[in-house]
């Protein structure tokens, strides 16, 4: 068993039942993510669509692929036809287009609603009250081919764990807003999307289903 294989089996017994692994593979070579998908890992995450699109010609046709970075409207038509989840949608106009290219391959595409709520300024994701306006506008309701799952969101980098799940559980208490809001008697709006190498074991306390983590199983990327 490689290195690889390994560091996946350790973070993979720290899950608790009901807490899926991402193996964020993004600018790590096909061979690592072959290691894991030898170990049983299905489910990968990428952020950049062109080394998307190698990947996904190059390596088996089960794998789960998830877009985890910012996604711009003009590169939606090239992951359509394949993606699994798309979990960093940020506008009502990303959700569009996503829902238009969907269409056009005959696919449903599962997304979630990228929240900002870390301290430090990031470029994305929506804040609680934008994404309640979202949600509160209701085109979304209109789309038939996207499927609202859940909210991502990555807390702040620091070492302040009390920060950390603070922003955790009241990106979890949103979700229990929204749920029962809008999606009461959706089984689907189920996922809760933070934790990653750093700060998942936190994650898993504050109810995450998905965990986004690279570094601890693929080692330190390759640029």
């Amino acid at each position: 068993m490689d290195q690889t294989a390994i560091r996946l089996h350790q973070v993979l017994d720290t899950l608790p039942k009901g807490v899926r692994l991402v193996a964020v593979s993004k600018y790590h070579p096909a061979e690592s993510i072959m290691s894991a998908y030898q170990e049983g890992q299905r489910i990968f995450g990428e952020s950049h669509v062109q080394e998307l699109q190698v990947k996904h010609a190059a390596l088996p046709s089960d794998i789960q692929w998830h877009f985890i970075g910012h996604l711009q409207t003009n590169k939606v038509k090239y992951i359509a036809p394949y993606i699994t989840m798309i979990e960093a949608v940020d506008s009502i106009r990303l959700l569009r287009e996503i829902d238009r290219q969907a269409a056009r391959c005959g696919r449903v595409i599962d997304v979630l609603l990228e929240l900002h709520i870390a301290a430090e300024e990031t470029k994305y994701g929506l804040t609680l009250d934008d994404c309640r306006q979202l949600l509160a506008e209701g085109e979304w309701r209109t789309l038939s081919h996207v499927r609202i799952c859940g909210v991502m969101m990555m807390a702040s980098f620091v070492d302040d764990e009390e920060q950390i799940r603070r922003e955790m559980t009241l990106a979890a208490d949103f979700f229990d807003e929204v749920k029962a809001q809008y999606f009461a008697d959706a089984a689907y709006f189920c996922e809760r999307s933070w934790g990653m190498s750093h700060d998942y074991p936190i994650a898993c306390e504050c109810r995450s289903t998905l965990v986004r983590v690279g570094t601890t199983i693929f080692g330190e990327r390759v640029y």
